[in-house]
């Protein structure tokens, strides 16, 4: 396991005394703070020092004991908070400004950055590579200047199987792990949505060739593994799960269109000890547009609550849908009011803020 310096433990365990899992107090961090330029200054948070009581700080290194994602201490915690739409379209987003805000005010813990593999102007597909990695590690410098946790997901979509861009997984996640070996607060998200033909054995496939790149620089990376049917066929994985440790699988729902059905399925493959993440939800149906369905939210959230399973919600943009938690007609890329908020972001950042309440810790 990864080893926090004799100061940040200190610390960690100061906060630990005062606050619950994944509680954060206001920052004195200031916001427009220059990113560290040196790959040595973006291991350690730029606020630790003034700051002790960032998620990072209070609660280190994450694993994977059982079903439950466990901090440095051994107890359980819930990495809740947003994910970008796709980082070429809305790169405005992938902010330290933006972070903040969803850190202080929001009261959320772990960023997910989307990196498209297929689409436009996606990785795979004609993007610029170098400005999209670029991206990626200016989102994590963001998220670790502010003690957050940060998921790096290659977001297979269009690609259906994640096999068709393998060597272009194993070459990103190569150079992504090496980069971050030493940072407690990445984790990597190898296949967001495997879909149409794409089976669990060709999964797995992918998986053994993918995880093992990731392994021979980060030992301890906790991992998440996309399952068949745009990530809702997790019992697939139940029946036959992968051989390494610190493994998460990913199970999506979309509030209007996933219901009884999907959550019996979490709660029976959670009973058989399959260790699950729900890294992308949305409160719309699953086309990320429609009504939203609060109701079915709210009993979705209060499942993953009870089971202690971390969820990130689907989208950090303005796009003109419903499953975007900003206003089409806001630019601002922080500090939003409600009213430059969508009726879902409305809702799914007054969430975040009750969890935090409950807490009694934000």
């Amino acid at each position: 396991m990864k080893k926090m310096n004799m100061f940040k433990k200190i610390l960690s365990m100061a906060a630990c005394a005062v606050l619950l899992s994944g509680s954060v107090c206001q920052s004195s961090f200031p916001a427009n703070a220059a990113a560290p330029e040196s790959r040595a200054e973006t291991n350690v948070p730029a606020d630790s020092p003034a700051d002790p009581f960032t998620p990072l700080a209070v609660h280190g290194a994450l694993r994977v004991q059982g079903t439950k994602l466990v901090d440095e201490q051994g107890n359980p915690v819930r990495l809740m908070g947003m994910s970008t739409h796709g980082l070429a379209w809305f790169p405005q987003y992938v902010s330290q400004d933006t972070f903040l805000t969803l850190r202080d005010e929001w009261k959320t813990n772990c960023v997910r950055l989307a990196l498209y593999t297929e689409e436009y102007n996606g990785y795979c597909s004609g993007g610029n590579k170098e400005e999209l990695k670029a991206l990626v590690r200016r989102g994590v410098e963001a998220a670790t200047n502010l003690g957050m946790y940060v998921i790096i997901d290659w977001h297979v979509l269009n690609d259906r199987d994640p096999n068709v861009h393998k060597e272009d997984a194993k070459a990103f996640f190569a150079e992504m792990s090496a980069f971050y070996q030493n940072q407690e607060n990445v984790l990597y998200e190898i296949c967001n949505e495997p879909n149409s033909s794409a089976t669990w054995e060709q999964i797995k496939q992918y998986a053994g060739e993918v995880i093992p790149v990731i392994r021979a620089n980060d030992p301890d990376a906790v991992i998440i593994v996309g399952t068949p049917t745009w990530s809702q066929d997790i019992h697939l994985a139940a029946d036959s799960p992968l051989p390494y440790d610190n493994l998460l699988y990913a199970l999506h729902f979309y509030a209007a269109t996933h219901t009884d059905w999907l959550r019996e399925r979490l709660t029976a493959c959670v009973q058989r000890g399959l260790p699950v993440f729900v890294s992308e939800f949305g409160l719309c149906d699953a086309s990320g547009n429609g009504n939203n369905d609060f109701v079915q939210a709210r009993q979705w959230l209060d499942l993953l609550e009870q089971y202690d399973i971390s969820c990130i919600n689907w989208n950090l943009a303005n796009k003109a849908e419903s499953s975007s938690v900003i206003s089409p007609g806001c630019t601002k890329i922080s500090r939003w009011t409600d009213w430059e908020l969508s009726e879902g972001g409305r809702w799914i950042s007054g969430y975040w803020k009750e969890k935090a309440a409950a807490l009694q810790g934000f």
